[in-house]
């Protein structure tokens, strides 16, 4: 089974515009859940340009209501993620190497150059039992390296797939996708997938990576949310995964 993560950080980034606290970021994730989604993502950075510390708190809280949510606190770790992670205690933390600045993840990790750092954050996190997911190129001669790191879990960056998708380009971009799936799951690691995956091409992708485990998805799923309402567009998504998986 693959479960749908909603990300609410371009919610938390529309109430940021004002001050009037709307739309909030619980009663989306509220609504999700009751639509049938099985995760919320949240990306703390550290310009609380979208999710902001209260939020992380306000999350936490309501979703000990929701006792099966796999909530997933997402970010860099050395950039502040881990106090946050160290007192709410998530489901699962995805180390994500995104700069400061950044307008987005955009990349994944280099661990030749940033594995001997990650370790020991690593290591704490499974120690809190949190499940830890990083970050990741589609890049097949990584997976064994995320896994002697002692990662449960990749997560692969979409992205370049999402660009390709329906152009000629789209196959062979696919394809490493396809092999860095099978050299994860022969590592011994859980797969996650994220960025950029929308209606269009997340069906495609599920039915050449058969195993993924959980795809996060944001900034398309809110966008059709402002078409079609959170409850519907979350029943569109969980409909595009049971395509995928047929």
């Amino acid at each position: 089974m693959t479960l749908l993560s909603v990300n609410l950080n371009k919610i938390a980034l529309v109430r940021n515009t004002r001050t009037l606290g709307i739309p909030s970021v619980v009663k989306f994730a509220r609504i999700a859940l009751a639509a049938g989604a099985q995760g919320i993502t949240i990306h703390p950075r550290p310009d609380g340009r979208h999710i902001r510390p209260h939020d992380v708190s306000d999350l936490a809280d309501a979703l000990i209501d929701w006792p099966n949510t796999d909530f997933n606190i997402e970010g860099n770790p050395f950039h502040g993620l881990l106090e946050f992670v160290r007192k709410f205690r998530p489901e699962q933390c995805t180390l994500v190497p995104d700069e400061s600045g950044a307008a987005t993840s955009d990349h994944g990790w280099n661990l030749s150059e940033d594995g001997e750092r990650l370790r020991p954050i690593i290591a704490e996190l499974r120690a809190l039992d949190v499940r830890v997911s990083l970050f990741m190129n589609p890049d097949p001669l990584a997976m064994p390296m995320a896994q002697a790191l002692g990662a449960d879990r990749v997560e692969l960056y979409t992205e370049p797939y999402a660009s390709s998708f329906a152009t000629k380009q789209a196959q062979s971009v696919l394809d490493q996708y396809v092999q860095s799936g099978i050299a994860a799951s022969r590592a011994g690691l859980g797969i996650n997938a994220g960025h950029d995956l929308n209606l269009a091409n997340l069906p495609t992708f599920l039915r050449a990576i058969p195993n993924v485990l959980e795809v996060s998805i944001g900034h398309a799923l809110v966008a059709d949310a402002f078409e079609f309402g959170m409850t519907e567009t979350v029943r569109m998504y969980l409909a595009a995964i049971r395509e995928g998986r047929a």
